[in-house]
């Protein structure tokens, strides 16, 4: 399961090096943050959310032992239903821009910031130190929102800068 966590941001870089080695006109500040942003949405926020939301519904008894949840909860679909929903925005970003992107980024982090606040508080509540609870998914869940967050406000910025006559990020 911790592999995930390296693996999808490492698709994102990959897939963000061949944008640019492909897209002469994107080989600049505006062009790579761009490129990360896109990707970085498509890759971790968006096949690494299906691929959770897949181990909520279909392993969800093997996915609960990792975090140190009891197994047959019926919290575990609906933990899935939700990763599910983050993971179809991410991927829809492929298509859809402006600010479909900054919902993305809004949603997914909301989501990763609760779940690392509820990590947090299993840790301190009832000790569960389990690696998929207190491990990468902790680290995942509070950094991945806040790059998300940073390229977002980066690409905006950038996106002013090119043309400071449009008054709203679209």
């Amino acid at each position: 399961m911790g592999w995930m966590y390296l693996f999808f941001p490492l698709l994102a870089l990959v897939a963000t090096a061949i944008h640019l080695g492909i897209e002469r006109r994107s080989r600049n500040g505006a062009g790579l943050i761009e490129a990360l942003l896109l990707y970085s949405l498509v890759f971790i926020a968006g096949l690494q959310g299906l691929w959770t939301a897949g181990g909520h519904v279909f392993i969800a008894n093997q996915v609960a032992a990792m975090i140190g949840w009891p197994a047959g909860s019926p919290f575990q679909f609906e933990v899935g239903i939700a990763n599910l929903a983050i993971g179809v925005l991410g991927v829809l970003c492929i298509w859809m821009r402006g600010n479909f992107w900054a919902a993305t980024v809004i949603a997914a982090s909301v989501w990763l910031w609760g779940d690392a606040v509820g990590h947090v508080r299993e840790i301190a509540l009832s000790h569960n130190f389990a690696l998929g609870s207190a491990g990468p998914a902790l680290f995942a869940g509070i950094l991945t929102p806040a790059v998300l967050i940073a390229l977002l406000i980066a690409h905006v910025s950038e996106s002013r800068r090119a043309m400071p006559y449009v008054r709203s990020y679209r």
